[in-house]
Order: C-alpha cells, then sequence, then structure tokens
C-alpha cells in the first residue's frame, strides 16, 4: 500500500472502529456493511469507506467487511499487534487507577513500573508491582526497554520529568498533567485535559448541543 499522510481526525476515529469491531465479532457477528456500521456508530456509511479507503478498503462489492477481518487489520494499524510497555509517573489516585485498569494488557499495553516523589509510598503495591522512588525511574527505563511514559503528576514536576523519560528512550507519553510538553520531534505525545473534557461538556450542556 503506498504510504500516504493520514488525517489526525481519521486516527482519531480509528479506536472507536477497533471497539465497536471487537463487540460485533464477540457476538457472533461476520459480517458488516458500511450502513449497517454507521447506523450502529452514527458516523456516515461515506465517511467509513472514506476512512478505511485512507488504508485499502477492506471492504468487498455486495459483501461488505468482514468483521474479524477488518477487527485485526485496525488492530495492526493502530499498532495492537505488538507489545508496547509503559511506566506511570505519579503514585495518586488517577496513577493507582490506571494501573489498576487490566484492559490494557489486553491491548499490548504492559504495565512495567510506577514511580513517586513521596518516600511514604515506596514499597506500596499496584496490582502486584511495587512503587518505586523517582531516583529509580531512569536506570527503570534504560534497563526494561520502556516505549511509553504516563504522567499523572502536579504541573510543577511535569516538564523535568518528562524530559528524563524522552533523555532515556521513552518514545511516547500519555500526558495527563496540566501542562503542554515541548518535546524533540519524533516524540509522541497525547495529551488529555480532564478539566477540557468536563468544559467541552458544561458548553454542550448550556448550548443544547450533541457534538
Amino acid at each position: 500500500m503506498e504510504e500516504r499522510e493520514i488525517s489526525q481526525a481519521v486516527i482519531g476515529r480509528l479506536p472507536r472502529y477497533f471497539r465497536y469491531l471487537g463487540e460485533l465479532r464477540d457476538k457472533g457477528i461476520e459480517r458488516i456493511s458500511s450502513q449497517e456500521l454507521s447506523a450502529l456508530m452514527k458516523v456516515t456509511a461515506s465517511q467509513i469507506r472514506q476512512d478505511f479507503n485512507n488504508f485499502g478498503g477492506f471492504g468487498q462489492q455486495g459483501y461488505g467487511y468482514n468483521v474479524e477481518f477488518l477487527y485485526h487489520e485496525i488492530g495492526k494499524i493502530l499498532g495492537l499487534n505488538q507489545q508496547h510497555h509503559f511506566i506511570i509517573v505519579g503514585a495518586g489516585n488517577l496513577g493507582r487507577a490506571l494501573g489498576n485498569y487490566i484492559n490494557f494488557e489486553k491491548r499490548g499495553f504492559i504495565f512495567r513500573g510506577i514511580f513517586d516523589k513521596d518516600p511514604a509510598l515506596a514499597g506500596q503495591e499496584v496490582r502486584g508491582i511495587k512503587i518505586m522512588p523517582m531516583t529509580e525511574m531512569e536506570e527503570f527505563i534504560r534497563k526494561n526497554e520502556i516505549d511509553i511514559g504516563v504522567l499523572t503528576i502536579p504541573k510543577a514536576g511535569a516538564v523535568e520529568a518528562a524530559e528524563k523519560l524522552v533523555k532515556n528512550g521513552v518514545r511516547a507519553i500519555w500526558n495527563f498533567a496540566h501542562v503542554d510538553l515541548n518535546v524533540p520531534e519524533g516524540i509522541q505525545v497525547e495529551n488529555v485535559h480532564l478539566s477540557d473534557s468536563l468544559m467541552k461538556l458544561s458548553y454542550n450542556l448550556r448550548n443544547g448541543s450533541s457534538n
């Protein structure tokens, strides 16, 4: 397949396709048309076909889409056919909640370590993994081939923590800190600002919008 630049809007819809197709597969549904998928997902059939055409199409005229095949192909596009090791920086409520979320492993994201600067937390466990001091983080990353760092710490320490992650080989950061990170080119950052989502929800409530 000829490589092309895929828009972030299309990429943003892929996990949702993957989730719906997984549910269809679990129900034993073998094939589905773009119109049927459209009715389930509230995305137009033309948008679905256009999105899939970015990656070769996947459908057959008069047949639609093979659910099992499409599920696995989108999984491969998302990189879910390989494992990614991640650590969590910050063992507060959010960090612990993420560490306890077992579905990450089902998608190939392996929880390897959790770190916090509070010495009182050292040695406590999150799903069988001991909380370690921040002073051990850099060596741990190097020895365990960590791909992803998850930041769940306050804004003040997030920039320094991100720099240490990048310096030691982490290639992607899932950032829950309330700060926009300035990282080198090639480092992937996904910012999750929880308050932003709530404010968007507030706006839609106030204005009666469903988008």
